[in-house]
């Protein structure tokens, strides 16, 4: 056998798979940009179009119907892209130009791909999505199997060059026991879907990753963030009994969140509407809502939502914990997500424009209608005046916007607090906590702002890493400032799902972490085997660490794991 080869990627969810490499299915070849129609045909070609376009979509719809959770949400979302009259009525125009339907599709699709790319963040992430509309529509007109995910009959390990969203959300996690891909990042939607499957995943790995030929057998480490291709057997079959050991644990757990010695920490959830919040709480783990998501009520909506209509869907999310912590982010939108009621002009950089609280400032009475929400949410879900409601705003940046923030809160009765996604606010933790209740720490838009690395891009997958000491290094002082205010901080980004983190930012003095709901055991099962003394050594190790890789195997160390 041969020996045995490592591949570093990045660590997005812990675990460990071994078994044979499967690649996807290749995405089909597209069509030369100089196929014509006769014009007899045009009729007949965008009915072809339409018609594989309604399939896929169809197909989409059906598969979200067995999903649950972000997965459901995603392929849904998907199908509904998939019927997007915005670039059918291009894909028209240009077989009305006598070009047949698959060039079409790829030219139509293509120019929203450049125009999503252009407006980088979030936008940007919806590449992924079209293309992957554009391969299925493309195999369905010329008869293919649909590309993705290939059929196994025994646990695999799933390689990619990257995997769209729609692949991703129907992953078996019991045949599909690893997944590995050249490209993404930690925010993607492949590892926000891994996450809530509890499938091992790393990503970002880099070209190298095509060295591994379909057979070979490969053990995935999702803490380390590893690839191993032919480990030795013994080796390897140790790392699976040990990653057992530890879903044992974290299946047996039950909560609150607590250390070993007594510490108490806050395991909430993040959610985006009433659905999520319900399974959230029908889990039993999570203690409340750490991050609820209100853009939904917005970014579909062709005017500004009234009061009351917004007072209905923050309600459902309410029920769900009437009793329980609910952290309420107001609308963190902009330029990369429109709204139709409160256009910007288009940026040449979206992420640092107008968005989140910024948007709200320009648009007089967006904040005022929403807050106002959030009250009448409160009394038609039953929460009583004595449960306090924490609302927090996004991209606040300077002491003048927390101070009118947190008084628009008080003015209702509500907890003011706020995002600490920008590094002017880590530096600046100390003045804004004299007007604010609580804050909470965006590690995704705060590692991204810090390395000036755009975070969907998943060339900079290594610095968009929550690892880096210059991001722990701002959570540290944040956390400092919190002590000495007697603030509670808490993180809701991405790195409060990863449990060996987790045990850095209670020692940095993290208060609660918030993360999806189906994380959360693993992060309450790994701080209940650590003292707070651990968890204070591994954050000074970390904090004291020089490189993001550094770090990790050093708290690996001192927890001895």
């Amino acid at each position: 056998m041969s020996e045995p080869e490592v591949h570093k990627a990045t660590a997005v969810v812990p675990g460990v798979g071994y078994g044979p490499a499967v690649w996807v299915h290749p995405r089909p070849e597209l069509p030369t940009a100089d196929a014509r129609i006769p014009d007899t045909d045009i009729e007949l070609e965008t009915d072809r179009m339409k018609t594989a376009a309604k399939t896929v979509a169809d197909r989409l719809a059906a598969r979200s119907e067995k999903a649950t959770g972000n997965a459901a949400e995603v392929l849904l979302a998907t199908s509904k892209l998939t019927m997007d009259r915005g670039w059918q009525r291009a894909a028209a125009k240009a077989i009305k130009q006598s070009k047949p339907a698959e060039l079409a599709v790829t030219e139509a699709i293509g120019k929203f791909v450049d125009m999503f790319k252009a407006a980088g963040g979030v936008m940007a992430e919806r590449t992924t999505d079209l293309e992957d509309i554009r391969d299925r529509i493309i195999a369905e007109l010329r008869g293919e199997d649909e590309p993705g995910l290939p059929v196994v009959t025994a646990p695999s390990i799933l390689l990619a060059d990257d995997l769209s969203p729609a692949d991703t959300a129907t992953l078996d996690p019991a045949l599909f026991v690893g997944l590995a891909t050249e490209l993404g990042g930690p925010t993607s939607h492949t590892a926000i879907i891994a996450r809530q499957l509890g499938v091992p995943c790393v990503v970002a790995a880099g070209p190298n990753l095509r060295d591994i030929a379909a057979g070979q057998q490969v053990l995935i480490d999702g803490s380390l963030g590893t690839i191993t291709v032919n480990p030795a057997k013994d080796v390897a079959a140790e790392a699976v009994a040990q990653a057992q050991r530890m879903a044992e644990k974290i299946a047996e757990w039950k909560g609150p969140g607590r250390t070993k010695d007594g510490l108490r920490v806050q395991l909430l959830a993040n959610v985006g509407d009433g659905d999520a919040a319900r399974i959230a709480a029908e889990g039993n783990v999570a203690e409340g809502i750490g991050l609820f998501r209100t853009e939904l009520a917005f970014l579909s909506a062709q005017h500004e939502p009234t009061v009351d209509e917004q007072a209905e869907v923050y309600a459902k999310v309410f029920r769900a914990f009437p009793e329980g912590k609910i952290v309420v982010r107001t609308l963190d939108a902009g330029s990369d997500k429109p709204l139709v009621f409160a256009n910007q002009e288009m940026e040449e950089n979206p992420a640092l424009g107008v968005r989140g609280l910024r948007i709200s400032q320009a648009h007089s009475g967006l904040m005022e209608h929403q807050l106002d929400a959030i009250v009448a949410a409160k009394k038609i879900a039953g929460r009583g005046d004595d449960v306090k409601t924490w609302v927090m705003a996004p991209m606040v940046a300077t002491l003048e916007e927390a101070a009118w923030f947190a008084s628009e809160c008080r003015e209702r009765g509500l907890t003011p607090g706020a995002m600490v996604e920008i590094p002017a606010a880590a530096l600046m933790s100390h003045d804004l906590m004299k007007v604010l209740d609580f804050v909470s720490i965006g590690t995704n838009d705060l590692t991204q702002y810090a390395m000036a690395a755009d975070r969907l891009s998943p060339h900079l997958a290594y610095l968009t890493d929550p690892w880096q000491p210059a991001v722990l290094r701002l959570i540290d002082m944040t956390c400092i400032s919190g002590a000495s205010n007697n603030v509670p901080v808490g993180v809701c980004g991405e790195a409060a799902a990863d449990p060996l983190l987790a045990c850095v930012l209670v020692g940095l003095g993290v208060n609660s972490l918030s993360a999806a709901s189906t994380a959360l055991a693993g992060v309450g099962a790994q701080l209940a085997e650590v003292t707070l003394a651990q968890c204070k050594e591994a954050a000074r190790v970390a904090l004291n660490s020089s490189t993001s890789e550094k770090a990790r195997d050093g708290v690996r160390r001192v927890l001895n794991l």
